[in-house]
């Protein structure tokens, strides 16, 4: 196969956009009904979030009269799009991401940054009174969770001595029992991605009792739906990560089919794990106050986070591979 074509493939149909966002519903699914099972209650048919996406999606978008006509209309666009590329740097068949290069795994930390800027500015722009408190929320989160988020997700690779998603992978396809060192960091790590994701016990930006729908107060039809696809994609992104850098079992074969089968049957199984027990976390948990989640990233999640990183330098020093 000629390699453009090869990359539009994996671009546009699989494992890139079509696969991707299919992916994102079904784990929504799985998220919902899981969640609803918790509760004692039913849940949503299979196909729920589909529909919902198709019924926003034939809605006719309304704008206040106040926002900027252009940061309100692209936001959106910037989400999705950054959600969508850091998927292509992430290895889920075979060794490689189609974008692998050393320091991509920088590259998709940064790319996950995106979308909460998006819900800043989008809300900002707004000029609605609960869509700026529900940005400023968000923008003010953002400052606590990502510390402790790029801790615990650059502790393994400080082991693996690589900032290369692919290395990282291969290095532990070598030395499988280092994966144990790296377990409280993968704690902290979902810990954070609830509040990347803004989900209880980290929904305060959109915390519905309080301000309506945070930043997305004002948006409706089609530009609200791509805002709740970028956050289903990037939940499924963020797994992805998380399962890329702390359980690469599976991903450091060679590139043949078999084995790149094989390795995205384990892909699938552990991101729909990773997403049970977000559900899990969630459904345990009440909402927190902004002060309350601010003060426990600092004095807790960012502390045992850079243990981890101690202890893994101290690995890497007393225990080379």
């Amino acid at each position: 196969m000629p390699p453009l074509l090869h990359d539009l493939i994996y671009m546009l149909l699989f494992p890139g956009l079509l696969f991707l966002m299919f992916f994102a519903f079904a784990a929504e699914y799985i998220d919902r009904k899981l969640h609803a099972r918790l509760q004692n209650r039913m849940g949503p048919p299979w196909f729920q979030p589909l529909a919902d996406f198709i019924k926003l999606a034939a809605k006719q978008d309304l704008m206040p009269v106040r926002a900027d006509y252009w940061m309100f209309r692209l936001t959106p666009i910037v989400a999705l799009a950054a959600t969508l590329t850091a998927f292509l740097y992430i290895p889920v068949w075979g060794r490689h991401g189609l974008m692998s290069f050393n320091g991509d795994l920088i590259v998709v930390l940064y790319l996950l940054t995106i979308p909460t800027f998006t819900f800043f500015l989008g809300g900002w722009y707004s000029r609605s009174v609960f869509s700026m408190i529900g940005a400023a929320r968000a923008l003010m989160q953002l400052f606590a969770y990502e510390i402790p988020l790029y801790l615990a997700v650059l502790a393994p690779a400080l082991l693996a001595g690589s900032w290369s998603l692919a290395d990282i992978t291969a290095f532990y396809a070598r030395n499988p029992l280092y994966a144990a060192f790296n377990v409280v960091g993968l704690g902290v790590a979902l810990v954070a991605l609830l509040g990347k994701l803004e989900r209880v016990p980290f929904d305060i930006p959109e915390a519905e009792t309080e301000i309506v729908a945070g930043a997305f107060t004002e948006y409706s039809g089609r530009l609200l739906a791509i805002f709740r696809l970028a956050i289903s994609i990037e939940m499924v992104v963020g797994a992805t990560l998380l399962a890329a850098v702390f359980l690469p079992f599976g991903l450091a074969g060679s590139d043949s089919f078999s084995s790149g089968a094989i390795g995205f049957g384990l892909y699938l199984v552990k991101v729909i794990g990773l997403v049970c027990v977000m559900t899990l976390m969630r459904s345990l948990l009440a909402r927190l106050r902004l002060d309350q989640m601010i003060n426990f990233c600092w004095k807790v999640a960012a502390p045992v986070a850079f243990l981890q990183v101690l202890l893994n330098l101290s690995v890497k020093f007393f225990l080379p591979a």
